[in-house]
């Protein structure tokens, strides 16, 4: 995969882009990544980005020109189709389902947008996906494209050690992942669950897969509207429900 980001700031991305899994992935060449200045696409003599709103207002907002200078020019470059990201706070909300489907691509290109906001004519004719983190606003795009980044990145082959580990993550099977424990099997006055070092893989994955059907329950009930589940599942969440509420009306 190749990833270009488009920000007035590339050098926020040095360290996110040579560290950790993201550093890593670059060593093994699975993954091309480049923070670009946009600056650099501007055709005025002082290389401005942005400009006065028109009707007027606060603040400035990012032209057109620039933006599509730089993405025309790396579509170009691309022997692939180019997904063309606009990190915008009234975008799509941002999931792992989001994640899953960009991992696919060959090439996609993030733009991080500062000041007011954009040119229209970008979001209208230039990206194929706009995309939020939140429901806040921050400074500038670049640390919400350091997220999308990062948890794209994760998925493509080859790049974790132990490739189930993506799969078992929270919100990859649309519930919150099964508590862990590690060694030692006792602490202070707390142990460790029988089950985990019971040696009975078949039961361990039943055991985790009702704690992960119980920590949504209790944490991300909006989550098990979409959720994949048997009846027994739906048959357990019954019985929670009811508990929970006889524990409300006491």
């Amino acid at each position: 995969m190749r990833i270009d980001v488009l920000t007035l700031f590339p050098e926020m991305f040095e360290g996110v882009f040579g560290s950790s899994i993201l550093g890593k992935a670059k060593e093994k060449g699975l993954v091309s990544l480049e923070a670009i200045n946009f600056r650099q696409y501007s055709t005025n003599k002082h290389s401005t980005v942005d400009d006065y709103p028109y009707g007027g207002g606060g603040g400035m907002v990012l032209k057109p020109e620039p933006v599509f200078a730089a993405v025309e020019e790396l579509q170009a470059r691309s022997e692939s189709k180019t997904r063309v990201i606009l990190m915008c706070p009234q975008g799509e909300s941002f999931t792992q389902r989001k994640a899953e489907e960009l991992a696919k691509e060959e090439h996609l290109v993030l733009i991080c947008g500062h000041y007011e906001g954009y040119d229209e004519r970008i979001r209208e004719h230039l990206v194929t996906d706009e995309l939020s983190i939140g429901d806040y606003v921050l400074t500038g795009g670049e640390i919400p494209a350091m997220t999308v980044i990062d948890s794209v990145v994760r998925l493509l082959p080859g790049v974790l050690g132990n490739e189930t580990s993506a799969v078992t993550d929270s919100y990859s099977t649309g519930l919150l992942e099964h508590p862990h424990y590690t060694r030692p099997p006792q602490f202070r006055d707390w142990s460790v669950p029988d089950i985990l070092i019971s040696g009975h893989h078949a039961k361990i994955e039943q055991w985790r897969r009702e704690q992960s059907l119980l920590r949504t329950f209790k944490r991300r009930p909006d989550l098990l509207e979409g959720a994949e589940l048997t009846e027994k599942e739906r048959k357990l969440l019954k019985e929670w429900a009811q508990r929970q509420m006889a524990e409300e009306n006491k």
